[in-house]
């Protein structure tokens, strides 16, 4: 199948696996954990892109030797496991290392997605690949929809300072460096809006997940609209 109507390629029934595959990401803070979890009090199956690009890594693996040696064994912690805050200080001083270690990285991490996105005796119609940069890379390719978590970026702000105890200007950075908040609402089949209380928020999760059980997902939206079209509103207040 080419391109839908929000630039996103739509995959073919059977193209990676038997389950499609429901895409769920946002901008840092959004709370992509939180709803991911929700989806799996329901039995969703899902699988977060960010604990598969660090199980790729660990001690032992083929990506962490090639690493090694490409970096020299001082890329490594005293246990052998990678230093990721001095492979982080590489790779954004250089881009060139940046471009080594994803042409490397994402052929790995995009095989093992494919592998853990199709669970053996799994009953539900679709499985859950969580990402931040779902939409940045082509790990798009591997979904029938999209969801997207939105909230305000007072909001992002607030959460991730609070959370990881950065300072306000990192966090801005961090956003700026993300795809927009308007760009990823117009890629979204869905919306979950997160800046609720929780049980409002676990209200749309259901609501969403009985829709998706009903719907064939690899046909476009069940309603032939977007759940985001209301919430562009939003933006502008």
């Amino acid at each position: 199948m080419g391109p839908n109507e929000n630039g996103v390629r739509a995959k073919s029934p059977g193209d990676f696996g038997l389950t499609p595959v429901v895409g769920l990401t946002g901008g840092i803070g959004s709370g992509k954990s939180t709803v991911a979890r929700l989806f799996g009090d329901l039995g969703v199956h899902w699988v977060d892109a960010d604990d598969v690009a660090r199980e790729v890594v660990e001690p032992g693996t083929p990506a962490l030797a090639e690493i090694a040696k490409h970096f020299g064994e001082e890329i490594l912690t005293p246990e052998g496991a990678l230093d990721r805050a001095q492979l982080r200080a590489i790779v954004f001083q250089e881009p060139e290392e940046r471009a080594w270690l994803e042409r490397l990285l994402h052929p790995i991490i995009r095989e093992e997605l494919i592998r853990q996105l199709n669970p053996e005796n799994y009953q539900l119609p679709y499985v859950l690949l969580v990402s931040p940069l779902l939409l940045e890379t082509d790990q798009h390719e591997l979904v029938d929809r999209i969801i997207v978590i939105d909230v305000p970026e007072e909001t992002q702000i607030g959460r991730t300072m609070a959370r990881d105890n950065n300072s306000r200007e990192q966090v801005e950075r961090i956003i700026a460096a993300q795809m927009s908040r308007e760009d990823r609402l117009a890629r979204a089949d869905e919306v979950i809006d997160n800046d609720r209380p929780l049980d409002e928020v676990t209200r749309q999760v259901r609501e969403l997940h009985e829709r998706l059980l009903v719907f064939p997902l690899s046909y476009g939206s069940p309603c032939g609209c977007s759940l985001s079209d209301g919430l562009f509103s939003k933006l502008q207040h």
